[in-house]
């Protein structure tokens, strides 16, 4: 058993940019900060990340014996930092764990040797390895040039984890992009190709194997081979081919099999009798669509003559469940553009936009109060432009997915007009087009104003109604709809509109809870978020990943927050202190997932609710919904949906209070006429 100190000394500093890269070897970390760690047993991690143009490192204490993003430290008890790959989605991870005081300062990637293959890393070829090596596994072990012994050589393969590839069926052959090789481990491996097509997206993978071991549940067969020639294989999730051969870098190329390259003229007359019977009814579904296309097109131009003369449909379309209708609107303005987001959403060409000002600027994008010019004027419509540059592709692409689906509308979440890639002179742009909103994010709008007790009412109400949307499986018209859980909720992140409610944006970090999602898939969606409105369960890194209602709570702790940000500004609690963030100054100002951890799990820290907001009827409502909201076991929160329910209750408790008040003030009124 490891004697660990009393309390390791660590470099702890929260999420950092950093030049390290795998091909350097050893890196040294920026972070000078020390920490003792809280428990005897932890130990000090270091984790780096590569997402898209952002590479990372953050340094910690963890318990090596508790998982931390999905993964274990099976060699905590090193004194150095030795960087192991995990399985991570959508971005290289690597972590490492020491058991020295600050041993987690310095990290070296896992070396690439003859002895040990890792994916991904460029192999040199020794010196001892002649160019007309025999293939291994015909023959494996060779007689040395000076006959004193024998020499085992191992394979050298390219060894690349699934890229997208650029092959495809139409052609004979291909050269495989992977561009790093890699002595095989064990004597026996021969090189291997793997292709596959899964109805979006061509992927090609390459790599060592046993040739006594199954792989993806097939037999190596044919590694005798000295080329690589591509095979089909049955999969469930789409079209697989797979290859080996045992010649040096044999792998490089793949040949598909002649079968494939010559099914069409290999088809048998019946095939084309079989065919020819086919084309009537082919040809009258065709028909049938073709006429429901038109009829459709005729329609949506019918609604959209509707809606310019129609401003009201215009600007509730989302409560009179109009396909058609999806406005972006200048919100400064009080006429409003006919122009349906719902048509742009699929122009191919790029709208006549010009760039005003920025107005936002965030990690992976700048966001712009624009111009758009109407077709038929020279008036122009503000609308905002939020602009990732190339390296954060996946970034925009991920939030256009989000915002794509036309069930995401609703009048509480931010309108979508469009997305484009635009070639600029700084070189290829991500472009996101929305509604443009005055008034700004909620955060701002909070430190600047005082709130009437009516304006609460709005900005909890809607902001509920739009959270609720979100999570609901069904839009208000009754139309199924895929869940989305934001997991970013927080005030910077909420718009206010002209009418003093919210409307919820940014959905970088959302997630879509399509039912075929399994758990692996969900398996590194635990912790995500900003630190500070992070849940206790996504603080810890324990949710629920087998029901995906676990989210959706989280969510609804991430809504309390920001329902005690708006509370805090209202005069109707008594004295108004200066806007603060939820829990002020007890942390820092961008603090850490291990200082939060303190507040929030240890001490169970919640925002202060004081009681001077309690001798308001309404307030105190207000509050004991926050309060079931944040409540620390996620199953005892209150649904999004249940928190909009409670605020329409309020709001009708409010107006019955103002009704029986004046009835009572009325009496005394006509006494005091009646008397003089």
């Amino acid at each position: 058993m490891l004697n660990l100190p009393s309390h390791m000394i660590c470099a702890f500093c929260d999420v950092q940019n950093t030049t390290c890269s795998e091909s350097k070897g050893t890196c040294k970390t920026s972070c000078n900060v020390e920490a003792s760690c809280e428990y005897a047993e932890e130990v000090c991690v270091t984790l780096w990340r590569s997402r898209g143009s952002s590479v990372t490192v953050e340094t910690l204490c963890h318990d090596p014996q508790l998982p931390l993003y999905g993964h274990r430290f099976p060699d905590y008890n090193s004194s150095t930092c030795h960087m192991k790959r995990k399985k991570a989605h959508g971005e290289v991870l690597y972590m490492c764990a020491c058991n020295e005081e600050m041993c987690n300062q310095q990290f070296t990637f896992e070396k690439k040797n003859h002895q040990k293959v890792t994916p991904g890393h460029k192999k040199e070829k020794k010196s001892e390895i002649p160019q007309d090596k025999p293939k291994p596994l015909e023959n494996a072990t060779n007689v040395s040039s000076n006959g004193l012994g024998q020499i085992h050589l191992k394979n050298l393969c390219y060894f690349c984890d699934n890229m997208t590839s650029k092959c495809n069926l139409k052609e004979p052959d291909c050269v495989s992009i992977c561009d790093k090789t890699a002595i095989c481990e064990k004597e026996g491996e021969a090189c291997v190709g793997i292709w596959r097509n899964n109805g979006t997206h061509l992927t090609e993978e390459t790599l060592c194997h046993d040739t006594t071991q199954l792989l993806y549940g097939y037999t190596l067969d044919d590694y005798s081979n000295n080329d690589c020639i591509m095979k089909e294989r049955k999969t469930a999730e789409g079209t697989m081919f797979m290859c080996s051969c045992s010649g040096e870098e044999c792998n490089s190329r793949f040949i598909w099999e002649k079968e494939n390259i010559l099914l069409d003229l290999a088809w048998p007359d019946t095939t084309f009798v079989a065919l020819s019977s086919l084309l009537p009814p082919v040809a009258i579904a065709v028909a049938v669509i073709g006429i429901f296309y038109c009829y459709r097109v005729y329609r949506k131009n019918k609604l959209h003559k509707k809606c310019e003369n129609n401003p009201k449909c215009m600007r509730h379309q989302n409560m009179d469940c109009s396909d058609d209708c999806a406005i972006m609107m200048d919100d400064d303005r009080s006429d409003i553009s006919s122009t349906c987001a719902n048509n742009l959403n699929h122009n191919t060409e790029l709208l006549p936009i010009e760039l005003d000002t920025l107005v936002g600027k965030g990690r992976f994008a700048e966001v712009y109060k624009a111009k758009l010019k109407q077709n038929t004027s020279d008036q122009f419509e503000t609308v905002a432009v939020k602009i990732f540059p190339y390296e954060e592709y996946v970034s925009w692409k991920m939030e256009k997915e989000i915002f794509s689906d036309i069930n995401l509308k609703h009048e509480n979440v931010l309108q979508f007009l469009t997305a484009e890639e635009r070639k600029t002179d700084l070189g290829k742009q991500y472009w996101l087009i929305t509604a443009f909103h005055s008034k700004g994010n909620l955060q701002e709008y909070l430190s600047r104003h005082i709130i009437s007790w009516e304006d609460l009412l709005q900005l909890g109400c809607s902001l509920a109604h739009g959270v609720a949307h979100l999570h609901s499986d069904h839009t208000p018209c009754g139309r199924p709809k895929t869940p989305v859980v934001h997991r970013d909720l927080k005030s910077s992140n909420i718009l206010v509109k002209n009418d003093q409610t919210c409307c919820v944006c940014d959905f970088g970090l959302s997630l879509r809870l399509d039912p075929s999602l399994s758990v692996d898939d969900l398996a590194n969606s635990g912790q995500v978020g900003t630190a500070r409105y992070m849940a206790p369960e996504v603080l810890e890194s324990r949710i629920n990943l087998e029901n995906m209602e676990s989210f959706k709570q989280a969510d609804v702790y991430s809504m309390a927050l920001v329902l005690w940000e708006i509370t805090s500004r209202c005069n109707a609690i008594g004295e108004v202190k200066d806007y603060e963030p939820p829990f002020g100054s007890k942390v820092r100002e961008h603090p850490c997932v291990e200082s939060m951890k303190d507040n929030v799990l240890r001490d169970r820290g919640r925002p202060e609710i004081s009681n001077s907001w309690l001798n308001h009827q309404g307030i105190q409502l207000v509050c004991e919904t926050i309060t079931e909201c944040w409540d620390h076991d996620p199953e005892a929160r209150l649904t999004a949906q249940c928190v909009a329910e409670r605020f329409h209750e309020i709001e009708h408790l409010d107006r019955i209070s103002e009704r029986s008040w004046s009835e009572e003030k009325i009496p005394e009124d006509c006494t005091e006429n009646t008397n003089k």
